[in-house]
């Protein structure tokens, strides 16, 4: 893996600035939050008012929902990340194909609506049941699985401007974090420096409303794929030795850790740093983090870092690291697919890319971020992150 010599480290105070500004501006959180429910209030009341007025005139009610879709999604070179597309889909009423959808992004944004209002917030599971109910007679039931309604919080999202966390919804909490930074959740204060093994456990909702900064010694963040990986950094205390935040998604990261990396290299002047499996699903995750999602596209500004930086696991690393043969995976059928269609996406069309994921393929075989073990079981936090980070060892 080419090294990054023309990376500039960053400066001795930065986080300590950055904290000062994050503490000066917590006070402020609330206020603006209030100001941020008024106006989803208003986006939510005016959908309904259109589709009244509509009505009134005689016409057919529709809804105009942004598609989200790969082919509605493109690369912002100048902004470096995945951006949605202006393609609308009609959702009609008076549509026997639409009618059921209508009704229920209007069953859900009604509930988002007393949601507001109220003040309180609820799980996406909450609102499913919430919104359930039965059509009359006719035993056709306003949703049948969450699978049909956790699409259509997304729809209204899109559609009125106003992100999940403004609509008052949370999903479960995944994802864990410890470091050099003290926090403070819903007006209790954290030592994030004393979490034990398990971490504090990062909520779904991360506004600065809700999680303010306080005193941050921290020098940069790590973000790790796996939990039992984030584990053994954890236990062998490698956030305190090398002065970072320590923190997991457990997988693909959601929306909370996404969104809490990005405030903290934001409002911290924090850089970040991506470690996943050296296979097609890792490289995947480093780019949601650093670009955005196809899927979430709409959210990329709010969740991706275009800074982030790929610290492995390296297609190179086997060899340079001297892992065993019988530590590899052989790549199946879906894994050189996915790598292929990878190497179209514009975001990854640079050399030191193409030479990351073409040497995969070449090789036939990926690593789990677990086979450094077979090195010695801290070799990982002694030896490999160490490495990486003092010669700049890193992807952009």
């Amino acid at each position: 893996m080419a090294a990054k010599k023309a990376a500039k480290a960053p400066a001795k105070n930065a986080s300590k600035q950055g904290a000062k500004k994050a503490e000066e501006a917590a006070p402020k959180g609330r206020a603006a939050d209030s100001a941020v429910s008024a106006r989803t209030a208003a986006k939510l009341v005016r959908l309904a008012a259109q589709a009244v007025a509509q009505t009134k005139r005689g016409e057919n009610p529709s809804l105009a929902i942004p598609t989200r879709t790969l082919a509605n999604t493109f690369y912002d070179e100048k902004k470096r990340v995945v951006q949605l597309g202006e393609d609308r889909t009609q959702r009609q009423f008076f549509n026997a194909a639409m009618a059921k959808k209508f009704m229920q992004t209007f069953l859900v944004a009604a509930e988002c609506r007393k949601l507001v209002a109220s003040g309180k917030t609820t799980s996406i599971r909450d609102l499913y049941y919430m919104t359930k109910h039965t059509l009359g007679r006719t035993g056709v039931n306003t949703f049948d699985e969450q699978e049909e309604s956790d699409p259509i919080i997304e729809d209204l999202e899109v559609t009125v401007d106003a992100l999940r966390e403004e609509l008052h919804l949370f999903a479960s909490n995944r994802g864990s974090m410890v470091g050099n930074l003290t926090i403070v959740d819903t007006g209790d204060v954290i030592d994030l420096r004393r979490m034990g093994s398990g971490g504090w456990n990062v909520p779904s909702i991360v506004e600065n409303d809700v999680v303010q900064f306080r005193k941050c010694e921290a020098k940069f963040i790590l973000l790790v794929e796996k939990d039992a990986v984030w584990r053994r950094l954890n236990e062998d205390k490698f956030w305190k030795k090398h002065n970072c935040m320590l923190i997991t998604g457990q997988g693909q990261p959601p929306r909370g850790v996404r969104r809490l990396v990005k405030r903290m290299h934001e409002e911290l002047k924090l850089p970040v740093y991506v470690l996943v499996d050296n296979d097609p699903w890792g490289f995947y995750i480093y780019s949601v983090v650093k670009q955005g999602s196809i899927n979430l596209a709409y959210e990329s500004m709010r969740m991706a870092v275009p800074s982030a930086r790929f610290i492995g696991l390296s297609s190179f690393d086997r060899e340079k690291y001297r892992l065993p043969p019988n530590v590899t995976i052989k790549l199946k059928d879906e894994d050189i697919g996915r790598a292929k269609q990878m190497l179209s996406y514009k975001w990854f069309d640079r050399p030191h890319w193409r030479r990351e994921i073409e040497h995969m393929l070449k090789s036939g075989v990926k690593l789990e971020l677990e086979a450094l073990s077979n090195r010695g079981i801290s070799f990982i936090t002694e030896e490999y992150l160490p490495h990486k980070l003092r010669d700049r060892e890193w992807l952009e």
